[in-house]
């Protein structure tokens, strides 16, 4: 359900709780306009998200796609040069974004033997000194980084963040996660970096629209490994931000502060 199509039932309603980490789908003005409070789940999803944002890395680097096409085919590519991937192994990674969900990925990154940990946003992060990940502009991280992993909200900022500018700015090489939102990425202008080879591949968990239709042209492209926005599907993670979400509830009727509000 998108914001335009949020129907308010009247003055009775007193809190919106989101079972998710993201709430550009809550039209944010509308709420704060009626007095209605907002909660969302953060951090109780951000491990989980940071598997898929792993995952994501390496499928689109060891080409999942194809390499899946081949065995179903029954048709391999047999040979010591064929399908070749990246590695993490000696890459730069750099997060646009690195609030829980980018900071769970690094910490996940560890043993992969990465060379360096790069992150962009509005201010540096306390956190990061530990994670031994360097504050960098945007710019920067998208010229250096081998992997560019995006773990933003979509605001009006962000939104087409990843588009034909910036996407001109990255290496050959480079390989672009999305784990925030769809419409961070001008997808427009992804299909063409990816059919062109201006970048070496992406790996979505996000898209727009969602479910994607399966005659969409990204879905002819080989370079890409698409997921169907599974990011925090797993039965502990969803059964804890169920549980947040309904606590979240108890407190706003029952006039106690929210434990995961949203400041509208």
């Amino acid at each position: 359900m998108t914001s335009e199509h949020l129907v308010f039932p009247g003055p009775q309603l007193k809190i919106v709780a989101t079972v998710s980490a993201g709430y550009n789908h809550c039209n944010p003005d509308e709420l704060r306009a009626r007095g209605v409070k907002l909660s969302n789940t953060p951090e109780v999803l951000s491990s989980t998200v940071a598997e898929i944002a792993v995952s994501l890395m390496l499928g689109a680097a060891r080409r999942f796609t194809e390499n899946l096409q081949q065995v179903r085919s029954g048709e391999w590519e047999i040979g010591f040069d064929k399908v070749l991937g990246q590695d993490l192994r000696g890459s730069t990674v750099g997060f646009i974004g690195f609030g829980g969900i980018g900071q769970a990925t690094a910490r996940r990154l560890a043993g992969f033997e990465v060379a360096k940990l790069v992150y962009s946003g509005h201010r540096e992060k306390p956190e990061a000194k530990s994670l031994g990940a360097e504050f960098v502009s945007q710019d920067e991280l998208l010229r250096q980084s081998d992997f560019i992993v995006l773990a933003v909200p979509l605001t009006n900022e962000t939104r087409h963040m990843i588009n034909s500018e910036t996407l001109a700015t990255m290496k050959k090489n480079a390989i672009l996660v999305n784990v925030g939102r769809g419409d961070l990425v001008d997808q427009e202008a992804l299909y063409d970096a990816l059919k062109s080879h201006q970048i070496y591949a992406a790996g979505l968990d996000v898209t727009t629209p969602e479910p994607l239709p399966k005659d969409h042209k990204l879905l002819t492209l080989p370079n890409i490994f698409i997921l169907p926005h599974i990011g925090s599907a797993t039965v502990r993670t969803r059964s804890d931000m169920a549980v947040l979400a309904a606590n979240n509830v108890v407190s706003a009727l029952t006039g106690k502060p929210l434990l995961t509000p949203v400041h509208l």
